[in-house]
This record gives structure tokens, C-alpha cells and sequence, in this order.
């Protein structure tokens, strides 16, 4: 099973990016996804999680009303754009799936991370 990260790169502040994550090896229609982050020094935190029909989703405070995540089970993938892009939002960032969950611990699939650094 292997999990795709891409999308990542260099923007300005306020500007915008859109992360992709394509998984192969099994489905996960029927399963939950989420997106996670780790900025250099700093714990992986959750961003966002979407469960298997793409009707529920939860969200981090710091990043609700900016990232939106979304999937497409016919694809097997999920994405998250981010729009408002901040420069506290400069970090690795992980598709994971498996659960509806902000823990990471329950996670069972990871992706290898694509990093996303904005400039001030």
C-alpha cells in the first residue's frame, strides 16, 4: 500500500496551493483520510480529516475557513487545497488514511510528505 503526496512548493503569503494524494495498493473508499503537518522542530499536528463518502469533514482551528479537504473515491485519492497560505503553515505536509480521526496514532497508511513553505 503506498500513499502519494505532491503539490507542495514555494508561495507567498496569502497565496495558495493545492495538495494531492493518490493511493495505490488498496481501496479506501470505505475508510476515512486526513492530512497532517510537521514544521521543522515541531510535533505532526492535524489539519484536516474527511470521512469515506466525503460528506463529513473536521478541520484545526488554525487552518478552518482557509484549507478545505476534499476526495475522490472512484480515484482512490484526497486533497486539501489551502488558500490564505500563512507563513506558519511552512511544514511537511502528510496524507494518512484509515480513520476519521486528528490523531495520528490511529492512522494505519502514511505518504512520504511534500513540503509547503510560504514566504513572508
Amino acid at each position: 500500500v503506498q500513499l502519494q503526496a505532491s503539490g507542495g512548493g514555494l508561495v507567498q503569503a496569502g497565496g495558495s496551493l493545492r495538495l494531492s494524494c493518490a493511493a495505490s495498493g488498496r481501496t479506501f473508499g470505505t475508510t476515512g483520510m486526513g492530512w497532517f503537518r510537521q514544521a521543522p522542530g515541531k510535533e505532526r499536528e492535524f489539519v484536516a480529516t474527511i470521512n469515506w463518502n466525503g460528506i463529513t469533514a473536521y478541520y484545526a482551528g488554525s487552518v478552518k475557513g482557509r484549507f478545505t479537504i476534499s476526495r475522490d473515491s472512484a480515484k482512490n485519492t484526497v486533497s486539501l487545497q489551502m488558500n490564505s497560505l500563512k507563513p506558519e503553515d511552512t511544514a511537511v505536509y502528510y496524507c494518512a488514511a484509515g480513520t476519521l480521526s486528528n490523531m495520528a496514532s490511529t492512522y494505519r497508511y502514511w505518504g512520504q510528505g511534500t513540503l509547503v513553505t510560504v514566504s513572508s
